[in-house]
């Protein structure tokens, strides 16, 4: 048989193989022949995978060269080579060396080759020849490292990042209520006037609706934090040393600061990504949470003089081409983007975890990146909130206080002593009239001033219960 004569490569490129043969690189990339035929095969949208995940890799092959050292399966000089190069990674040394779309092969085999070829390229320039198989990917899978990366790259974005944008978020929230508890305004149902409350228990609910959905994805972390890695192909743990899996999540915990545990059933980690669905649902929660803050805001902002303007915004920008002065609420808007485009990357991740077929998921460079893209939009919105809005915001304690005494449903605090009837008749008289409800009352119910007073006290009103005594039906 003829011998192939190897082809010579163009200017600026080297020649490179795999198991498939021959292809030309670029001199100065660190990936070998698996990176470029993903380069090649996937020119699909642009986007290569997060710096998260680029992130986690380099954590997986440093935790992977450490413990292979240490169960005597590699040389110590080529573990810590390894380890060393691995570690650059994770810091972001190299991010321009990933150059694979994010729609690729649905292991995202192709990312975890581009780890093992930048790696090894970078541990070999240590005096040693490192394989980007035989040593950087040493008892490990793309099938279990890819799952392994997607779980740590999202349990660091939300342990480190977004947990304390929350809590920063909550911390703004509250401060601002502890001035407001004597404020008192109308509360709406339905877009239409309800009953009283304060400015105080309206930021409140907002800071409990913050409090529950850090509670929400802090429960689903505790099952994020299981990985799958040592379970290789398909959960069997095939070429991998039997104590591979749990010394690499006592060596990832380790390197990231952050819990983890080898998962119980590998086979599930690598078959099934519901621990990701399950919190990309949960920020799918917290996107509806902002969604409805920012939404509140906008709607006290809105005016200054044909909306409701209880309330000032921090002027940030110009709000029009063509209309002097405007100024619009455009954290708040911004607030309504992220969360449509978290929601709409949960609907996507549903789709992605729904597409493993019997022993793996393939769907998974999908799924990390959406999930990670979520986090980050999260993380930076609940900060600019907090900081931008929040913090600087104006009450319009006049506009609040005129809209209050109009607010014809204050009469529903009668209701105990002159019954629904007849608290109804004064209520469509005040706002027919445009009078405030106690004018009204006062000439239409019989009783006397200094009793209308304390029924009709709206800071009284805020408090709940049944002020008249006797009993009293609702509605929305």
């Amino acid at each position: 048989m003829a011998r192939t004569t190897p082809r010579a490569a163009t200017a600026g490129h080297r020649i490179e193989h795999d198991s498939m043969g021959e292809l030309q690189v670029p001199n100065d990339a660190l990936w070998g022949a698996q990176t470029q035929r993903a380069v090649e095969n996937f020119p699909v949208s642009g986007q290569t995978m997060p710096r998260g995940f680029i992130r986690a890799l380099g954590l997986v092959k440093a935790a992977a060269a450490g413990v292979n050292g240490g169960l005597g399966l590699l040389p110590d000089s080529t573990a810590a080579a390894i380890r060393a190069a691995a570690l650059e990674v994770a810091e972001g040394r190299h991010d321009d060396q990933f150059p694979v779309d994010v729609y690729q092969t649905g292991s995202g085999t192709s990312s975890n080759m581009n780890a093992n070829e930048v790696v090894a390229t970078l541990a070999s320039r240590k005096g040693r020849k490192v394989h980007p198989n035989d040593h950087v990917n040493l008892g490990q899978s793309s099938n279990d490292v890819v799952p392994t990366a997607i779980r740590v790259s999202a349990q660091l974005a939300a342990v480190e990042d977004l947990l304390p944008a929350l809590r920063h978020l909550r911390k703004a929230i509250d401060r601002r209520a502890r001035g407001l508890t004597k404020v008192v305004k109308t509360g709406r149902t339905h877009l239409m006037d309800a009953m009283p409350m304060t400015l105080a228990q309206e930021f409140g609910a907002w800071s409990a609706q913050l409090a529950s959905a850090e509670a929400r994805i802090g429960d689903a972390l505790v099952r994020l934090r299981r990985l799958p890695i040592g379970g290789t192909a398909i959960g069997t743990g095939i070429n991998a040393h039997p104590k591979f899996g749990a010394r690499m999540a006592r060596e990832l915990s380790r390197l990231s600061g952050t819990r983890f545990e080898a998962a119980a059933d590998r086979f599930e980690g690598i078959a099934s990504q519901d621990d990701a669905v399950e919190l990309s649902g949960q920020l799918n929660a917290l996107a509806v949470a902002l969604i409805k803050i920012a939404n509140d805001l906008r709607w006290m902002n809105s005016g200054p003089l044909a909306g409701l303007g209880e309330i000032a915004l921090p002027a940030l920008q110009p709000g029009s081409s063509i209309m002097p002065g405007k100024v619009n609420p455009v954290i708040p808007e911004a607030a309504v983007m992220v969360g449509a485009q978290v929601i709409g990357h949960h609907a996507a991740i549903t789709v992605a975890g729904q597409s493993g077929n019997f022993q793996l998921n393939v769907a998974l460079p999908l799924i990390a990146a959406n999930l990670l893209d979520s986090l980050r939009l999260l993380s930076n919105i609940s900060r600019l909130l907090a900081d931008r809005v929040i913090a600087g915001l104006e009450v319009r304690r006049e506009a609040i206080g005129a809209a209050l005494e109009r607010n014809p449903i204050l009469v529903t605090a009668l209701n105990p002593v002159i019954g629904y009837e007849r608290a109804a008749a004064i209520a469509k008289r005040a706002y027919r009239e445009q009078r405030p409800v106690f004018d009204v009352a006062l000439e239409d119910s019989g009783l006397a001033a200094d009793e209308l007073r304390r029924l009709l006290d709206p800071a009284t009103l805020t408090r709940g219960g049944i002020p008249a005594g006797g009993s009293a039906g609702g509605g929305g």
